[in-house]
C-alpha cells in the first residue's frame, strides 16, 4: 500500500482551514528552567488550546476535509481522551455525530469533556485489539468516517501547524521535543520544520513504561505496545505505519522519562511557571531536565501538547 505523506502544501491548508476554530497558543519562557536545563526554553502552550490540546487541529482539519455526504454520516475514533474529545468538539462545531471508543479507567475529565462537547462514548477494555475491534462494530452499525487519532494525512496535517505557529513566533531553533505516543503531533513537527527550518533537531519525548517508539528507532522496525502503564495517559499509543515511516526518516532521537521524572517535571511546570499541564506534556520537559549536556546554550522549543487534568486525582495528591 502507498503512504501518502502530507506535504507543505497540506500543512499550509490545514492552517486556513482551521484558523476560524483554534486559538493561535502562546509560546512563554521560564528563567528558572532556562537555569535548570543550561537551555534557552521556548514553550508552545497547547495547554491553552480550544479543548485543551492540541488534538483540536488535527480532528478540525479532518472534519472541515469531509464533503458534505461523508460529513452526514458523522465521524468515529477510538482514544484514551485528547483526541476523543477534540473529535466532538469539531463534530459539533459541524454540526454531525461523533461516537469515541474509550478504554475502561480512562480519564474522567476526558470522558466528562467528550461528553460535554455533544459525542457518544462506546467503552471497551483497555487494549489496543479491543479499541479497534469495537470501532469496526461503530462503522459498521452507523457507516461513520473513521478519523484515526494519528495514524491519518488529515490530522498530521492538522497537527504540523502547532509548530509552524512556533517556528513563526519564537524560531528558529537548535532542536524541537515534543512527546509521542502514536506519533501524529511528532510527525506533523518534523514536517514542518523539514521545510521550514532542516537543519533543527527533532527529539521525541516517551514515558520509559511505553517505549515503543524508542525501541522501534533503535531496532529499525515498527515495535508496537498493547496497554502499557503509564501516567502519561496521552501517549499509551503505538505508532502507525504512516506515523513510523516520518519518525524513521526524520526524528533525531527518542528520550525517555522515567514515572518519577514525568510526575516531577509536571509539578515543576504547575509551581514555577503557573500553568496546568497533563503528564503527557511534562513528558518533553522531563528528557530535557535529565540530559542537560544535550541541550545546553541551545535554543529549543518545546510543546506543551495539553493540560487536561483530572483534579481529583493529581499525582502528588
Amino acid at each position: 500500500m502507498i503512504i501518502r505523506i502530507p506535504d507543505f502544501d497540506d500543512i499550509s491548508l490545514a492552517r486556513e482551514r482551521i484558523r476560524p476554530w483554534i486559538h493561535r497558543t502562546p509560546v512563554l519562557t521560564s528563567v528558572t528552567l532556562d537555569r535548570m536545563s543550561g537551555a534557552r526554553l521556548s514553550f508552545k502552550c497547547e495547554n491553552l488550546q480550544k479543548a485543551g490540546a492540541f488534538k483540536v487541529r488535527g480532528a478540525t482539519n479532518a472534519v472541515y476535509s469531509l464533503d458534505d455526504a461523508q460529513a452526514s454520516r458523522g465521524v468515529a475514533t477510538h482514544s484514551s481522551g485528547n483526541h476523543g474529545l477534540a473529535l466532538s468538539r469539531a463534530a459539533g462545531c459541524r454540526g454531525i455525530r461523533a461516537t469515541v471508543v474509550m478504554p475502561r479507567g480512562a480519564s474522567r475529565a476526558k470522558s466528562r469533556a467528550v461528553e460535554t462537547y455533544g459525542g457518544e462514548i462506546v467503552t471497551c477494555e483497555p487494549t489496543m485489539a479491543a479499541r479497534q475491534r469495537t470501532l469496526a462494530e461503530v462503522i459498521e452499525r452507523t457507516g461513520a468516517d473513521v478519523i484515526h487519532p494519528y495514524n491519518d494525512a488529515r490530522v498530521i496535517a492538522g497537527q504540523a501547524t502547532c509548530a509552524l505557529e512556533l517556528h513563526e513566533d519564537a524560531g528558529p531553533f537548535d532542536a524541537v521535543v515534543a512527546p509521542i505516543g502514536g506519533g501524529g503531533l511528532i510527525s506533523g513537527t518534523a514536517l514542518t520544520l523539514a521545510a521550514l527550518a532542516p537543519g533543527t533537531r527533532i527529539y521525541a519525548a516517551e514515558p520509559a513504561n511505553a517505549d515503543d517508539a524508542y525501541r522501534s528507532l533503535q531496532g529499525g522496525q515498527l515495535v508496537t505496545a498493547d496497554a502499557p502503564d503509564t501516567i502519561a495517559d496521552g501517549l499509551r499509543a503505538s505508532l502507525g505505519d504512516m506515523t513510523w515511516e516520518i519518525v524513521r526518516e526524520r526524528v533525531t532521537d527518542v528520550l525517555l522519562a522515567s514515572e518519577e521524572e514525568i510526575v516531577d517535571a509536571m509539578r515543576l511546570v504547575w509551581e514555577r511557571m503557573k500553568i496546568v499541564i497533563e503528564p503527557s506534556s511534562a513528558v518533553a520537559i522531563a528528557v530535557i531536565l535529565a540530559r542537560p549536556e544535550l541541550f545546553r546554550d541551545q535554543r529549543v522549543g518545546v510543546i506543551l501538547t495539553g493540560g487536561n487534568v483530572d483534579l481529583d486525582d493529581l499525582p502528588w495528591s
